[in-house]
């Protein structure tokens, strides 16, 4: 597969993790940093799903071109779910890593360390130029919600969720081990497949 394939975000750190995941496929990636991309899809999907194949086939269009977009958040059974598809805003329009990790441990102060299972999200959809979405999938990771942040590396939520087999956050575990354990990189390992069948089918 030598065509481009766009990941379709602008979060630096989400396009750099993704990247690196999908090296095996060969093709020449790109992010919306890459292209002048003056607007955002709107999110407004029910589901991870959803939101997915709205970002694929609205950047896709956009820039015709192929896209991979991909929808994950946290959910917290605790919670009920929450913050879910609600992940990226849960502590509002302007809010940041720091605040979204701030509300969920107010969310949970009352709630024991055995009652704070989560899992981590991810769900993938990739569209060809037209905005046709070709191929999705899945990937979830199951850990649970620590009292404080630990670990200095990652994103997001990644220093509050505990992989209890390592007892590590993916903050501590780092970037490596991540690659190898999180929801995206199920997602993509899933994913991986069909963009080759794809490519080899000549659709791509």
């Amino acid at each position: 597969m030598t065509a481009m394939l766009v990941i379709g975000t602008a979060n630096r750190k989400k396009g750099l993790e993704l990247a690196g995941l999908l090296l095996p496929v060969g093709a020449e990636l790109r992010t919306l940093a890459d292209f002048n991309v003056d607007f955002e899809v709107a999110e407004d999907g029910e589901s991870f799903a959803a939101n997915a194949r709205l970002k694929a086939a609205g950047y896709a269009k956009h820039l015709k071109q192929w896209v991979l977009a991909d929808d994950s958040g946290l959910a917290v059974d605790a919670l009920g779910g929450a913050p879910g598809v609600l992940s990226a805003r849960y502590s509002g329009p302007d809010a940041t890593d720091h605040s979204n990790n701030q509300l969920l441990l107010e969310r949970l102060a009352d709630v024991p360390l055995e009652r704070r299972t989560a899992q981590f999200v991810c769900r993938i959809a990739v569209s060809d130029p037209a905005g046709e979405i070709v191929a999705e999938s899945d990937g979830a990771c199951h850990g649970r919600i620590l009292f404080e942040p630990r670990g200095e590396a990652g994103f997001g939520y990644d220093p509050l969720f505990e992989i209890v087999e390592y007892h590590r956050t993916f903050a501590e575990l780092g970037v490596p081990v991540k690659a190898l354990l999180s929801h995206r990189a199920r997602a993509v390992l899933h994913v991986i497949p069909q963009l080759m069948e794809l490519a080899d089918s000549g659709k791509i």
